[in-house]
């Protein structure tokens, strides 16, 4: 199998003088990454120019800070749906691993350990999805909308519903912390999750498995004449969804200092829509890492605006639920073309 010839799908561009470094300078020149990048500047200059406050360093700060651990879920969901799934279990993995890092630290555990048992919290419901799609064949719509319902109604078992508090000022720092250089202070978790962009571009662009999973949702026949074990494949892409979600959970259960069952309710929308918004197509084989993150920057980019400009809070649901319809449709007319 040629995969050159797969990893192409994700941009479009055939497989031939791109150079060695196309890993670094296709996903930038992405026929999607460039509509969406643009549009990201068309919103800034436009929230610029109708409020006073947007370009403000504290507030730009508090952008950045907010979505990180919602890009860094949509890292992972994005490649669920490039193999052709979704895991509606995201928001509930969020908050089930920052409770079980909050309660972990509760029993004086070193944070280290209770960040990794936050981690293995979101790997094991990943692994448990994965399995059930990958080795039972189970419908993933409804089996990660089980573990969600599951992962959820634990957590409120486990604390009675009660959120978490004082936790340990070591383990808050992740989430609360800037990096301070010079008059520029960059928050720890958004230095995360360009860390994770990396890697995740180096993965998705770079690796066997990477083109593996970019072929999965079209071309699966031909993964298995190939000798791949595809099951497993799938196992693999669910559980690396979950730990990169478990890192986001931790990550904003360290800036809030307080852990609670009903955190994250409805951020499937917002994760999902990062993905989509993002170029990651809901028809498999498409989307890249770095136009996640795009995604996710415009998608709080445009909450934030909402909010300065004045517009009641529900208003928000509605914006983000027409800029996903919006680039769904643009991903069928683009599909429909070169069909």
């Amino acid at each position: 199998m040629d995969d050159k010839a797969i990893t192409s799908s994700q941009t479009g561009e055939k497989p031939n003088q791109l150079g060695p470094l196309r890993w670094i300078w296709r996903p930038l020149i992405g026929r999607h990454e460039l509509i969406v990048f643009v549009l990201l500047l068309i919103v800034g200059a436009v929230l610029s120019l109708g409020t006073d406050t947007f370009l403000t360093a504290n507030n730009l700060s508090n952008i950045s800070r907010a979505f990180s651990w919602i890009a860094i879920a949509a890292f992972g969901e994005s490649m669920v749906i490039i193999i052709g799934g979704v895991d509606l279990s995201v928001g509930a993995v969020m908050a089930s691993s920052g409770l079980v890092s909050a309660l972990c630290l509760q029993g004086d555990l070193p944070v280290v350990l209770a960040i990794a048992a936050g981690l293995l919290t979101g790997g094991l419901v990943g692994w448990l999805n994965g399995t059930l799609v990958g080795h039972v064949r189970l419908p993933p719509f409804i089996i990660t909308l089980a573990t969600m319902s599951i992962a959820r109604g634990i957590m409120f078992g486990l604390t009675g519903g009660w959120p978490v508090r004082n936790l340990p000022q070591g383990f808050r720092a992740l989430g609360q912390y800037d990096l301070v250089l010079g008059s520029l202070s960059v928050p720890l978790p958004f230095l995360f999750m360009l860390g994770l962009v990396v890697l995740g571009s180096l993965l998705m662009g770079q690796t066997v498995l990477g083109s593996y999973i970019y072929t999965l949702a079209s071309n699966e026949r031909a993964l298995l004449v190939s000798g791949v074990k595809v099951a497993q494949l799938k196992v693999l892409v669910y559980t690396l969804c979950g730990l990169l979600t478990a890192t986001g959970g931790v990550l904003m259960t360290a800036r809030l200092g307080v852990a609670a069952p009903t955190a994250a309710v409805g951020y499937e929308l917002d994760i999902i829509a990062a993905a989509v918004i993002g170029g990651a197509s809901l028809f498999g084989g498409q989307g890249s890492i770095l136009g996640v993150f795009l995604g996710a920057a415009i998608m709080q980019m445009l909450r934030n605006g909402l909010v300065l400009l004045g517009f009641p809070a529900y208003w928000q649901t509605a914006a983000i639920g027409t800029m996903i319809l919006a680039f769904i449709l643009l991903d069928y007319w683009r599909r429909q073309r070169e069909g």
